[in-house]
């Protein structure tokens, strides 16, 4: 995994544990991209303790799809190839908001999905260039199979996953991979005061299982493992129930 470590969204728990297995693993440099660059004190002290050469923090607003392109490129001239990127920005939203509040579900929609599939673009264009990388993608299984309760985020993820296959099957043969990774709910700073649900992760447990798929170059990962087979059960469960399924 030659190459600078890139985490797009440099203030996530999942995007900086991810960061921290890598550096484990030999990567030395560690870029944090995030707004308010200037508060990631905590982060980059944690990655220099785990082993990191250098972590370079810079600003990036993933709602500023003008930017992106442009940030990619200067960061790759800078630092050198990137290794690996996670793209680990995101929102939860308030679904009862969002139902009210056209605004709201825009907003939602349009970072966990609409600047996903933008900076996803860019990036695969880069690594292409390259000849080499990988892609971390995080998807949810929330985007399976869409609920009531939370079918706002769940309709983002659901289109970002769609995506972020479609992209990978289009990278085979360049020497560019991606994988999606498919959490249950996350117990952390973004799901704060929710109560868990069945078979919830760690950001920890979450980055254990990522870093893991990365070295075995797998194309998706569920986290954790049984989800799978729980959401493929779910497929069959009747609408009129499925609607009254908790998120």
């Amino acid at each position: 995994m030659s190459g600078a470590v890139l985490i797009l969204g440099g203030r996530s728990e999942i995007g900086v544990a991810v960061a921290d297995r890598l550096v484990r693993r030999g990567n030395g440099k560690v870029i944090l991209a995030a707004r308010r660059s200037q508060d990631l004190d905590d982060q980059e002290a944690a990655l220099l303790e785990a082993g990191a050469d250098e972590v370079v923090r810079v600003e990036f607003d993933a709602a500023r799809l003008d930017t992106h392109e442009a940030l990619l490129r200067d960061l790759a001239e800078e630092h050198g190839p990137i290794g690996t990127a996670v793209i680990s920005f995101g929102i939860l939203g308030d679904q009862q908001r969002a139902e009210s509040e056209a605004g709201h579900a825009v907003d939602v929609v349009h970072i966990d999905y609409v600047a996903h599939v933008n900076v996803l673009t860019h990036l695969a264009n880069l690594l292409r260039e390259q000849g080499h990388g990988k892609i971390v993608v995080f998807s949810s299984v929330a985007g399976v199979r869409v609920r009531r309760a939370n079918y706002v985020y769940g309709s983002a993820k659901a289109g970002l996953d769609g995506f972020a296959n479609g992209l990978s099957d289009a990278l085979v043969g360049s020497g560019v991979s991606l994988l999606i990774v498919r959490p249950g709910f996350v117990i952390g700073r973004m799901t704060t005061g929710m109560d868990p649900a069945p078979w919830s992760s760690t950001p920890d447990q979450v980055a254990d299982a990522t870093d893991k798929a990365l070295h075995r170059g797998r194309r998706v990962v569920w986290v954790p493992g049984i989800l799978r087979w729980v959401f493929a059960a779910m497929h069959y469960v009747p609408q009129p129930i499925w609607r009254r399924m908790p998120r």
